[in-house]
């Protein structure tokens, strides 16, 4: 069983080691996974986020995301916001974030709040030199314009204001923080900007076009350092040695992404940006998944929102809700487009152009073929492969083509797509043959049923030969090469030996010469279990056969002969449950008559009965007898006082000892009846400790009294 185990998991591996090279090419839009990945991360404490810039993040990731929790951040929001716009001394980046907040959740801000930080804001550009003091303040303007009816807020010197934040500009498309600052950043390029389509938005005249197209120069300059993964993804990483802040690809690409889009919005004229490029980028922030940091999940949807509703080129995403087709189960090859987050395409056709086999460049199998579109669920489909296919991984090729040539410069549809596809099904396990040879020319063959329950017992010695042989082929006929094949012998000492199983077309065969594999066996005779693995990731029917048994005879080992490895120890038997300990109690002894007990506990009590008996005997008197008779009373039971002290402090600890002793007999009957054992030693404690204390103070009195009794 265990190693039954141990070969599926290797198989299972294997497989899943495919499917993840496969997989890699594959991008689907923004799913309910996002929405459910929003909830986990955007969780507010005790109803607020940790500043306003968490607070607006986690507003605008539900609002792309259609996800309606702003009544749970409304009231925590509102009231940071206010807090904000009302103090002179919040720093310009609180301003900003404030403004973002308040424009998603729409506090009840007044006029004079508004104006205020506005008057503040344009200060700020009017002496801003760093790269982030414009970002905020133009930003922040921006933000004031678009949440009041002030249409006369524009800046002073527009122009100024742009020509300052070019002058940050690399000759690489690249901007510096500041002009202190030489080194760059690809993620402050996107900053930037966003800042310059703020002053397009403020400036009350139009911007000289200089400028403009030398920001577009600029920006075609940033395409060019681009980096590209083998899947078509594009994106951004951060090159800069000294940076304040580190800037992951993620968050560098989300920037530009952000800053191109609001640069384009604001602009007349065409970026020439290649729509590839920019479907690439869309690519690249769909394939890292679904994020689990807040800020990269807040960034992947923010920038993919930028590129769902921009005028440079909206990306179409082509994707497959099945990339493992059955022929076994006759399933149709569906195609969705979709864009970025989601929504429904253009009228558009989807052609099968190619299909090859994974690692091939041979011609395509198949020619051009159109996919029939299902208007009500928005799928296009090919309801039957080509014959051509057979079981095995292909790279299918897509093309979209849009039916309005308008649409031609406003979508980015990528041209051809390249797509893995496994296509599965039952593989045929014919002619399986087993047998012992006396010589190459070969014996009688057992035949044996591998997908069956039957098994084989064999032997043989050291001059002979073990032969396998099999045949797989596809439910078309074709000859079939898993990506295991593997026969395993385990001798009863747990000792596994694995071999290859090699093909020639449909024919598996393998021979193997006990002669020439005395030492790889150790020279171990005895039993040995016969395993055949075969498994691939498109076979549906992959097994782990148990043929059967081999006694093997070989010679006895030479002295300097290689030992088997040890074997590992078993987990089950070092760290499984230990077997029940079971244990006979003896016997209990054989108790006398209940009635004897109790005539011997009688008898004991007898004297302290008499003792009472004693005490209160004599004549009846109108009061009780004074201490005086009742010590006349002891003395004439023979009971000695002539040791207790008479004067009154002695005799309160000699009385105060004599009632410890009786508490200890009180503890011993309540431990008897009542307490456990912990208890009472609790109790003995403090009770030893208080008959120590007063049993020192009566003996060192009565030793005083006999020293002086000695020296009289």
């Amino acid at each position: 069983m265990a190693g039954s185990l141990e070969g599926f998991l290797v198989l299972i591996v294997a497989a899943l080691i495919c499917s993840s090279s496969f997989a890699s090419s594959i991008f689907q839009p923004i799913s309910d996974s996002h929405r459910s990945a929003a909830l986990e991360v955007f969780t507010p404490r005790d109803g607020s986020f940790f500043s306003l810039e968490e607070t607006y993040e986690a507003l605008r990731t539900f609002e792309v995301l259609g996800i309606d929790k702003k009544s749970d951040i409304n009231t925590a929001a509102c009231q940071s916001v206010l807090e904000i716009l009302g103090s002179p001394s919040s720093a310009l980046k609180d301003l900003f974030y404030a403004l973002k907040v308040n424009g998603i959740v729409k506090c009840d801000i007044e006029k004079d709040v508004f104006e205020v930080v506005a008057s503040r804001l344009q200060a700020t550009v009017s002496g801003a030199g760093a790269l982030l003091d414009f970002y905020y303040s133009v930003g922040g303007l921006v933000l004031v314009k678009d949440q009041t009816s002030k249409d006369d807020l524009y800046l002073a010197d527009a122009e100024g204001v742009f020509g300052s934040i070019k002058a940050l500009s690399q000759s690489d498309g690249r901007w510096r923080y500041n002009s202190n600052n030489p080194e760059s950043s690809t993620f402050a390029a996107g900053l930037a900007l966003e800042a310059l389509s703020g002053v397009v938005s403020l400036s009350s005249s139009e911007i000289d076009q200089s400028l403009i197209g030398t920001t577009k120069n600029d920006i075609l300059k940033l395409f060019d350092s681009i980096e590209k993964y083998d899947d078509g993804a594009f994106y951004f990483d951060e090159k800069l040695v000294d940076a304040h802040e580190h800037q992951g690809p993620l968050s560098t690409t989300s920037s530009v992404v952000r800053g191109l889009t609001a640069f384009a919005a604001v602009t007349s004229g065409s970026l020439n940006l290649p729509s590839g490029k920019v479907l690439g980028l869309a690519r690249f922030l769909l394939g890292i998944g679904i994020p689990g940091d807040a800020k990269d999940l807040f960034n992947q949807i923010d920038s993919l929102a930028s590129l769902e509703s921009n005028s440079v080129s909206i990306p179409l995403i082509l994707s497959l809700p099945a990339t493992v087709l059955s022929l076994t189960k006759k399933d149709a090859l569906k195609v969705k487009v979709n864009t970025v987050l989601g929504s429904n395409a253009p009228p558009l056709t989807v052609k099968l152009v190619g299909v090859f086999r994974s690692g091939s460049k041979d011609t395509s199998l198949i020619e051009g073929q159109e996919l029939k579109f299902n208007p009500e669920s928005a799928v296009y489909a090919l309801d039957a492969l080509p014959k051509s296919i057979d079981v095995g991984k292909y790279t299918f090729v897509f093309e979209m083509v849009l039916h309005d040539p308008d649409h031609l410069n406003l979508y980015a549809t990528g041209g051809q797509t390249r797509i893995p596809i496994f296509v599965t099904g039952v593989v045929k396990v014919d002619s399986a043959e087993i047998s012992v040879l006396d010589s190459d020319l070969g014996s009688t063959e057992t035949k044996i049923d591998l997908t069956g329950e039957n098994t084989v017992s064999l032997s043989a010695n050291h001059l002979q030969k073990l032969r396998l042989s099999f045949q797989l082929s596809t439910s078309h006929g074709h000859a079939f090469k898993p990506h295991q094949a593997i026969l395993k012998l385990t001798h009863e000492t747990k000792v596994e030996h694995s071999f290859v199983v090699g093909s020639s077309g449909k024919q598996f065969e393998i021979n193997l010469d006990f002669l020439g594999l005395v030492e790889k066996f150790f020279y171990l005779s005895g039993k040995y279990n016969v395993q055949l693995t075969v498994g691939d990731a498109v076979m549906e029917n992959s097994f782990l056969k148990a043929i059967g048994h081999l006694d093997l005879d070989l010679p006895e080992p030479p002295e300097k002969a290689p030992q088997p490895p040890p074997q590992p120890l078993d987990q089950n038997l070092r760290y499984g449950p230990k077997a029940e300990i079971t244990h006979i109690f003896r016997a209990p002894e054989k108790l006398p008559p209940k009635e004897l007990s109790h005539a011997f506990l009688g008898l004991t009590l007898f004297p302290l009965l008499g003792f009472l008996v004693g005490m209160s005997s004599g004549e009846h008197r109108e009061f009780s007898p004074p201490l005086s008779i009742r010590t006349e009373k002891l003395l004439r039971l023979g009971v000695n006082l002539k040791n207790f002290p008479s004067s009154s402090v002695p005799a309160m600890f000699a009385v105060l000892f004599h009632l410890g002793i009786a508490a200890v007999l009180l503890l011993y009957a309540l431990f008897w009846l009542k307490w456990d054992l912990f208890t009472t030693l609790k109790a003995l404690g403090f009770l030893g400790a208080f008959l120590m204390f007063v049993g020192h103070r009566i003996l060192s009195h009565l030793a005083s009294i006999s020293s002086k009794l000695k020296s009289a």
